[in-house]
Formats: C-alpha cells, structure tokens, sequence
C-alpha cells in the first residue's frame, strides 16, 4: 500500500468516483473536488496530496487558474500537477506547463496509462527529495533545493515549479548534451507527440529570469541544450 493522497479535482461525479476507485484499489488515499475553489481548499488540508489529478474544464473556473494558485501559494507550490482534460491542442498544453503542471493527460485515456503516469510523477518527486537539503552554486547562481528557491547574486529568483525542475536538471547534468526530447521526458514526463518547442520555450524563458547566469545555457542546434561545465569555461 502507497498511501500517497491523490487530489481528484473533476466535475463529473461519475468519472471522480471512477478515477478514485481505481486509484484505491492500488493503495491510494483519495480526496475528490468537483470545482475549483474547493479543490483549492483541500490542497491546503494536511496532510497535504502527494499528486493533484485536474481536469481543465471546471464549473467556477478553469483548470488553469486552479494551478496558477496551486503555484501561488507557499503550501501548495510544489504539489505535482497532471492535468486531465479532453483538450488536446498544444496551445492547451503549452498553457497549461506555463502555469506550473507537471504532465498533461488527455481524454479519453487507458487507466492504465493514469496510473502510470502518476506512479512516473510520484517517482520524479521522491527522487528531488532524494538530493533536498543541497545547496547548489554555480557561479552567480545559487539554488535552495529544500525551500525550492533560486538565487542570483543573493536576490531570489521567481521559478515556476517546471522552470526549477529544468534548472535543476540542467545543472546536475552540466557538461552533457541533453536533446529536446529527453529533457521532454525527464523534466516533463512526455513521450513523442508534444511539439519540442514546448522546451525551446521554457528555456528562453528560464534564460531571460537568470539573466547574465543565462549565458551558462548553450543551445547546440540541431540537437537541444548543454549547461557549462564551469562557471569558467569559453563562450564556444
């Protein structure tokens, strides 16, 4: 038995009794919201979930929102987010890891692809836990891996919760080439149909909020991203 607490928020009673159904039965504790303001109330109860399972389209307001004061609130920032939702274009995407979700499910879906998708997030999430309690420097940049926080030059940087986990990422692998499409997976949890672009723009992004650190991100076209092996190293 888990005994992670998933946070199901969904309109349909139907489909939240079936989604928790399935996740008890493979050892989940479940707490279920069907709009967004008393999903937003439960996040806050402790023990806090472990993952929250969205669906975009809400009676209140939208899934969207919902995350965006997910990621607003010192509780609840670092709560994993997948989003479920019959929404599939890849501007909804897009939207949807610009205000902080994890991974990104469509309907209709296989329970089976959910529960692996959840287990892969609660995965990614132990092994953060796993290396919390480091601080992390290079060169200007300092980065709080307990209190998830990012520094340049003493003054805190404003990450969402995928800008950090890509920073993070990039700085534990510097000095390797990281192609698109791992970083997709890695970072994301995504396989093959979401546009690459999704991380060409989270990397600007990330850039322009380190500033001068930005520079230690080498785009390598054709091929994705290196972070610098020092401070020190050459501009190539």
């Amino acid at each position: 038995m888990s005994g992670e607490l998933i946070l199901i928020v969904e309109d349909e009673e139907d489909l939240a009794g079936t989604l928790a159904y399935n996740l008890e039965k493979e050892g989940y504790e479940t707490l279920e919201a069907l709009t967004g303001q008393r999903a937003l109330e439960l996040a806050v109860r402790e023990p806090s979930p472990s993952v929250v399972l969205l669906d975009l389209m809400l009676p209140d307001m939208s899934g969207t929102e919902v995350c965006r004061r997910l990621r607003q609130d010192e509780r609840t920032r670092h709560v994993p987010v997948i989003m479920v939702t019959a929404k599939g274009e890849e501007i909804d995407r897009v939207v949807g890891f610009e205000v902080g979700a994890d991974d990104y499910v469509t309907k209709p879906y296989s329970m089976r692809e959910l529960l692996l998708r959840v287990r892969a997030i609660l995965r990614r999430a132990g092994s953060e836990e796993a290396v919390s309690g480091t601080m992390l420097e290079f060169g200007e940049i300092q980065v709080d891996m307990t209190a998830h926080r990012v520094f340049l030059h003493g003054e805190e940087v404003q990450l969402t919760a995928l800008e950090f986990k890509l920073l993070t990422t990039f700085l534990m692998r510097k000095g390797r080439v990281q192609t698109r499409e791992v970083l997709l997976n890695d970072v994301w949890g995504i396989h093959a149909n979401v546009m690459t672009r999704t991380v060409d723009t989270h990397v600007k992004r990330l850039r322009e909020k380190l500033g001068e650190g930005g520079r230690y991100i080498e785009t390598l076209r054709g091929v994705g991203y290196r972070f610098k092996t020092s401070p020190e190293e050459e501009d190539q």
